[in-house]
């Protein structure tokens, strides 16, 4: 038998034991809770700082997108950026005028005005007499050609290539008539065939843009006889629309079946594969200079030939843009 006094030292050493346990068990609860508090902070921290980056990147008030989302919001600002960029220099533009003129200084400072609009005659070998006709009865040329050019910001040229046979008689006539008359704008790089037309005149509005800074790039027909002051009183009406296509416009049915008159080679390429997406008719028409330029940019796209379809694919990004 034990005493009460034993029975009572082996009572506490009992309570001793298992406070101790207690203690190290409410110990080690306390620094793991703090080091979780402080991982929890750093990683808070660390989402905080992410979130920041990803709005500051994409400037975006939202953060809880995709990483495709986020890219897509990337390119679509980039895209608005360039087309501010081009809206804020029409609008300077128009409050300097809309008359071509080479540098002029004053007072040691130079400035320049935008031509309204740049055409190009796309015409061929052989076709002299057509092009003798419109120098005549409304082109000009010579003096008649620059005072269209300083007065009315009108600047007109025919647009061809070169020969199959670089540097025959087809070419020495065509620089011999330009030496004369100096109112082509000559295709060194372009081979001149009836399957490259398409080509050429993507060509063409590529070279211009890059030449010319004017508000309208137009293509005609060497057929086609212009009213020039129609033609600026037009296209002045239009000046603060930045995307302009602007001609006869029409569709039609693609011909796909091999053996069609009209058969289309390309015909998945137009419209819903069965008819064309509505365009302008070739004799003639205008676009805008955030068109032709954004050809310009994609001028070695072989996939995208006809500038019509580089037109359509831009309105088609300026509509999801705007």
């Amino acid at each position: 038998m034990q005493s009460r006094g034993s029975s009572h030292r082996v009572s506490s050493m009992g309570n001793n034991r298992s406070r101790i346990p207690a203690l190290l068990i409410s110990m080690f609860a306390a620094f793991a809770s703090i080091y979780v508090a402080g991982r929890l902070w750093l990683d808070a921290e660390n989402r905080v700082y992410l979130i920041k980056e990803l709005d500051r990147i994409t400037g975006q008030g939202q953060s809880a997108i995709s990483v495709d989302d986020t890219l897509k919001i990337i390119a679509c600002r980039e895209q608005h950026k360039k087309l501010d960029a081009l809206e804020t220099e029409l609008a300077g533009a128009r409050q300097e005028g809309f008359v071509s003129n080479p540098l002029i200084e004053t007072n040691g400072t130079y400035s320049t005005r935008r031509p309204l609009v740049v055409i190009g005659i796309l015409t061929k070998f052989g076709r002299q007499k057509n092009r003798d006709a419109i120098r005549k009865a409304w082109m000009g040329s010579g003096a008649s050609l620059k005072k269209i050019e300083e007065g009315k910001g009108i600047i007109v040229r025919f647009v061809i290539g070169r020969s199959e046979n670089r540097g025959d008689s087809q070419d020495k006539d065509i620089d011999h008539e330009n030496r004369l008359t100096n109112d082509f704008l000559i295709l060194d790089n372009h081979v001149e065939t009836n399957d490259a037309f398409p080509k050429k005149v993507k060509l063409f509005f590529a070279h211009a843009a890059d030449k010319w800074d004017a508000e309208f790039y137009a293509k005609v027909n060497d057929d086609v006889y212009v009213n020039i002051d129609a033609l600026g009183a037009t296209l002045a009406t239009h000046l603060d629309k930045p995307r302009v296509y602007m001609g006869c416009m029409k569709s039609g049915e693609v011909f796909s079946e091999l053996n069609h008159k009209w058969y289309e080679p390309e015909w998945w390429k137009f419209g819903d594969k069965k008819s064309y997406f509505r365009h302008a008719s070739g004799e003639m028409y205008v676009i805008s200079r955030a068109l032709a330029k954004f050809i310009s940019i994609n001028r070695s796209d072989t996939l995208l030939a006809a500038p019509v379809l580089l037109v359509a694919i831009y309105a088609s990004i300026s509509n999801l843009l705007t």
